[in-house]
């Protein structure tokens, strides 16, 4: 699918339910919880008996200036039933203010797009709720790194953080 054709569906998702915007983790952050109307299917597993032996571990940066964190996955290529995963019914878009996108662009010495919109989409998450679910234990001190090290530079609240982690504790996601 086009990224126009994408940004078009959403829009007009978002035209005809204003409410389905939400808030996010921080002032800059947003949520556009829409009916999955792609082929993209869940990510994030429960760890069970029967598949947690196929999880590993890596180092990992999204980009060369991030600092490298360490991530826990399943490896798609091992879990057999990859094929059945199910089509998520819902795609959790997250939204940055243009200001906050500006902001992490310049510490990371990347360019801005000259953009007018308020608002853009940073990451689309494939899931089975409407809500935001946790983010990873290791995104939330990134976070608290600062935009320097590849974060957004909001505060680590320990409670976040547990509750983070009590959710990952127990899921992983599919890489």
């Amino acid at each position: 699918m086009a990224v126009s054709d994408f940004t078009k569906i959403v829009n007009d998702r978002y035209c005809s339910n204003p409410a389905a915007f939400k808030d996010g983790y921080a002032p800059f952050c947003k949520h556009l919880f829409v009916p999955n109307f792609t082929d993209a299917r869940v990510n994030v597993l429960p760890i069970t008996k029967e598949n947690e032996h196929l999880l590993r571990t890596k180092y990992d940066a999204r980009n060369e200036k991030e600092l490298p964190v360490l991530t826990r996955y399943f490896p798609k290529e091992l879990l057999a039933e990859q094929s059945t995963l199910p089509v998520a019914k819902y795609l959790d878009l997250i939204l940055y203010s243009r200001e906050q996108i500006k902001k992490e662009n310049a510490a990371m010495g990347k360019d801005s797009r000259n953009s007018d919109e308020p608002w853009g989409i940073v990451s689309i998450k494939a899931q089975d709720v409407d809500y935001e679910l946790p983010m990873q234990p290791i995104t939330v001190m990134r976070n608290a790194l600062g935009v320097e090290e590849g974060g957004s530079g909001k505060p680590l609240k320990r409670e976040e953080y547990m509750e983070a982690y009590n959710y990952w504790n127990r899921h992983a996601i599919l890489s």
